[in-house]
């Protein structure tokens, strides 16, 4: 869909998969197994929160799936939002909402109170433990009874040194081939946004409010799952797993 802009949301939408694919080749797998366990626990009809969406890569995949499926995502990023904003302009399934999630008022803009499914990928391991577990204590707010939240990120183990740092060696020297092939990294990709004229400005602002990309914590699974029950989910594990990253499952 080409906007009056002149703007090619698909072909965004395309190039962010292919950047994002550059740092995890088996991210679709994730997506999979993730609506499986929607359909398996909520059904294919669910009210959605897609937690940091960005561009709407989980809304887009959950509405492709499970087309009577609604969505609200949630994001601060003004350039990433704008590509979402673009994306789904015309479809009155998706809301987006503009907030803070360190902000501790941010659920109060949401449009529902309640959630059957809250999902989220790659996107929480820049907070540090502290605002993850006042996050998760939100998270589990919002989900309803039975509902369930889910999130697919880069979680360590650190009683596994010797196998992380191979695991890590591994996938670097794969992502330098694949850089030496051409591929569009994420200082690439950034680049390539803050020169097209529509995303400009909001890429200025993007890097005004996050400055250049910064890691927070990133513990084991066991401690998402820990810190989930005590947040009031009644059972959390891991359903998906790669060499690095987990998609952890918490039912309420």
């Amino acid at each position: 869909m080409t906007t009056s802009t002149g703007t090619d949301w698909p072909a965004w939408q395309e190039s962010w998969d292919r950047q994002q694919e550059w740092y995890m080749p088996d991210r679709e797998d994730r997506f999979r197994i993730m609506l499986d366990m929607v359909e398996a626990l909520v059904g294919t009809a669910p009210r959605v929160l897609d937690l940091a969406c960005g561009t709407g890569t989980i809304t887009a995949r959950l509405l492709a799936r499970f087309p009577q499926a609604t969505s609200t995502g949630v994001d601060l990023d003004p350039a990433l939002l704008a590509i979402a904003e673009g994306t789904f302009a015309d479809d009155d399934r998706v809301t987006l909402v503009t907030a803070d999630l360190k902000d501790p008022d941010w659920t109060a803009r949401l449009p529902h109170d309640t959630y059957d499914a809250v999902l989220t990928a790659t996107a929480l391991h820049w907070l540090h433990r502290e605002p993850l577990t006042a996050l998760y204590g939100q998270v589990a707010g919002l989900v309803r009874d039975g509902g369930l939240f889910m999130n697919a990120d880069h979680m360590i183990d650190e009683a596994t040194p010797r196998i992380n740092a191979a695991e890590r060696a591994q996938r670097h020297a794969r992502q330098d081939q694949a850089k030496a092939d051409g591929a569009v990294d994420w200082a690439d990709w950034w680049r390539l946004a803050a020169a097209d004229p529509v995303l400009a400005a909001p890429t200025a602002r993007r890097f005004e409010i996050y400055g250049e990309h910064a890691d927070g914590h990133m513990p084991s699974p066991a401690w998402h799952a820990e810190t989930l029950r005590a947040a009031g989910f009644a059972e959390a594990r891991p359903v998906w797993s790669s060499p690095s990253d987990t998609l952890l499952l918490a039912l309420k």
